[in-house]
Order: structure tokens, then C-alpha cells, then sequence
């Protein structure tokens, strides 16, 4: 759920900006007029991490059939991002959420426990906006395996 500064289903987004894995700059607000996919994941080339690219890139084709962008933020570097790009062959950008704009604004930055150590973390996260920048439907805490087809379901079916 959104805080004040957070969106909520049926509120606008929040009008950010990054640099993406080619080194360009994307803006939220920019992509108004079409639906659009912000998937927030911890680290570049990590096993879940890495699944769940590629089910977003295996899917990619539907997506942008049914007027879909998709956007994946995490907090690593451009160079980091064009490397899981290149290797993963990735259609979509890869926001360097290097300042954590995305991540507050998005709220998904958290304590997290890892191997008994707490710590704060991005927990996976995905929100779908609809043309107008309306937060429609969000997945926290996500499971990787099949998810990107859920959000693609959801899609499908607004």
C-alpha cells in the first residue's frame, strides 16, 4: 500500500527519471499514452534476478502487443545494467536507480534478512500503470517463477 509520498492503486505515479543500461534518459511521465510494467528487482545477474528478465523478455512480444512497455529498475550502475542487457538480450531498459528515486518512490526499499543479517534492500516489486499514469495494480514481495505471465494475465484483463 502507498504511503503519503507513495502511489496506491488508482493514484498517479510518480513522474521520475533515470538512466537507462544504453546510457539515455527515461522519464516516467514520457511513456503516458500506453501502459507500462516498472519491475523492481535487487541485482543485476543473480539467479532470481536473472529469471525473472527473462521471463519479462520471453513474454515481451505480448506485452507490446497489447500496448505494453516494460521498465526494470534495480540500484546498480548503467555499466552493470548494459552488461545484464547485452547477456540476457534484454528489449527493454534497465533504469540505474543509482540515487534510489525509483525505489522511494516507488516504496520498496525495506529491511530485509539475508543469511540472519538485516539490512536494507529492494524487495521485488512490480507495478502496472495504465496510460494515464495510474497505478492499477501492483505485486510486492513477488515469487519469480511465473509472475511475469501474471502480470501479463492482469494485462490482459483490466
Amino acid at each position: 500500500m502507498g504511503t503519503a509520498n507513495t502511489p496506491g492503486i488508482g493514484r498517479k505515479v510518480p513522474a521520475v527519471a533515470g538512466t537507462t543500461a544504453d546510457g539515455s534518459t527515461l522519464e516516467l511521465a514520457k511513456l503516458r499514452g500506453t501502459w507500462v510494467v516498472v519491475y523492481f528487482y535487487p541485482k543485476d545477474a543473480t539467479p532470481g534476478c536473472t529469471l525473472e528478465a527473462q521471463e519479462f523478455r520471453d513474454l515481451h512480444p505480448r506485452f507490446k502487443a497489447l500496448g505494453c512497455e516494460i521498465v526494470g529498475v534495480s540500484r546498480d550502475s548503467v555499466a552493470s545494467h548494459a552488461k545484464f542487457c547485452a547477456k540476457q538480450s534484454l528489449p527493454f531498459p534497465l533504469v540505474a536507480d543509482t540515487e534510489e528515486a525509483w525505489c522511494r518512490g516507488f516504496d520498496v526499499i525495506h529491511e530485509k534478512v539475508l543469511y540472519g543479517k538485516r539490512h536494507m534492500g529492494v524487495v521485488r516489486s512490480t507495478f502496472l500503470i495504465d496510460p494515464n499514469g495510474v497505478l492499477r495494480a501492483e505485486w510486492r514481495n513477488v515469487r519469480v517463477a511465473g509472475h511475469a505471465a501474471a502480470v501479463l494475465e492482469r494485462l490482459a484483463s483490466p
